[in-house]
């Protein structure tokens, strides 16, 4: 048994208590800025901290969500009595994570447009500061293309890719941090549902063998894959029961039954599409060993946002709206979603959002 063995299990278990999901809230000071802009409110230090708090003090949010990634910035802020935020998801029961990759550079000699992920130097120092500061688990994506037209994703690329997040994953276990696993196959591009599919499970298959290269200890180890879905451009998109399918169907050629929990990322679905997709997920037939969750960002707080405005009167209403599409994550977490939140003041609907990205 390493160091943080048991730790490491007991917190993946917890993040994947069933009914419960994930809070991404961990958006650059660049991605934030463009949701601010949306709203009209200017990018600073005390509103990005404004709307953190706003989050993190919703009250009851720990019954849907039992954990939530912080840029670095929020993870050490305060409220303007000296709280820390630390300690605002601790009132809530909800587990501090911290998201550690640097982002995507292009790979020499891949196909156009693939990337590998930064982040990697100094990485033991850093997750060995958030542990001591009261993060409990990390998230590191890494992006695969589909196109045919280049030959994406490369061997290449996957390679790249799932080796940097299993070496990610080691770095991570080695401090006692959870790793989330985070290999996300975009879905822009007018490929079938049968062709991401494909590319997934090739993918998937990848990774878990990489991990096992680098001795990740499963049990203490959460995995948040994109949903199989059709191209965001394909001319047939697929149905919310065909999504279901071939998505529990790919996990179920290559995640081994070891890992507690897979959180789903949205991919730039919209807040209600990704609810739905979810409940399907977990309300479709066969064997699934793992808590099928949601760890979602812009699929929970595009209307939190919308209420918000940058104003202080509108917090309640805010909360409110996050609470609302919490709970309807939380149902479909456990397939019992019935559409309680599809008439959300707000809540958008769109298809997808193309070219997503934190």
């Amino acid at each position: 048994m390493g160091k943080f063995d048991a730790e490491l299990i007991e917190n993946a278990n917890l993040i994947a208590t069933a009914g419960k999901g994930i809070l991404a809230a961990d958006e650059s000071i660049g991605t934030i800025g463009k949701r601010f802009d949306q709203i009209n409110v200017e990018n600073t230090l005390d509103n990005r901290r404004k709307y953190r708090q706003l989050l993190f003090q919703t009250k009851g949010l720990g019954e849907y969500c039992s954990g939530a990634i912080c840029f670095e910035e929020t993870l050490f802020e305060k409220t303007p009595e000296g709280v820390s935020f630390i300690d605002l998801m601790k009132a809530e029961n909800i587990i501090p994570g911290i998201k550690v990759d640097k982002g995507q550079a292009p790979i020499k000699d891949a196909a156009p447009g693939e990337t590998s992920t930064q982040g990697i130097d100094g990485l033991g120092d850093r997750c060995k500061k958030y542990y001591e500061a009261g993060a409990r688990f990390a998230k590191w994506r890494a992006v695969i293309k589909i196109d045919a037209a280049t030959g994406a994703p490369s061997q290449l690329a996957i390679d790249e890719q799932t080796r940097g997040l299993a070496r990610y994953a080691s770095i991570c276990q080695e401090n006692g941090l959870v790793p989330i696993v985070e290999p996300e196959v975009l879905m822009d591009g007018e490929h079938s549902i049968q062709v991401s599919a494909a590319v997934t499970e090739r993918v998937w298959a990848a990774q878990f063998k990489a991990l096992a290269d680098h001795h990740i200890l499963f049990e203490g180890c959460l995995l948040k894959p994109n949903m199989v879905r059709s191209g965001a451009d394909a001319a047939e998109q697929a149905s919310m029961e065909e999504i279901a399918q071939y998505t529990v169907r790919t996990l179920s050629r290559t995640v081994p039954p070891a890992v507690p929990g897979i959180n789903f990322l949205s991919g730039g679905f919209a807040e209600e599409l990704s609810t739905v997709a979810l409940n399907e997920i977990n309300r479709c037939p066969g064997r699934k060993p793992w808590n099928l969750s949601f760890s979602y960002g812009r699929a929970l707080q595009a209307t939190v946002l919308k209420e918000w405005q940058g104003k202080d009167e509108n917090i309640p209403r805010a909360q409110a709206a996050l609470l609302l599409r919490a709970k309807a994550n939380g149902l479909a977490s456990v397939g019992k979603y019935a559409g309680e939140a599809a008439n959300q003041s707000g809540a958008s609907t769109d298809q997808t959002v193309k070219n997503y990205s934190y």
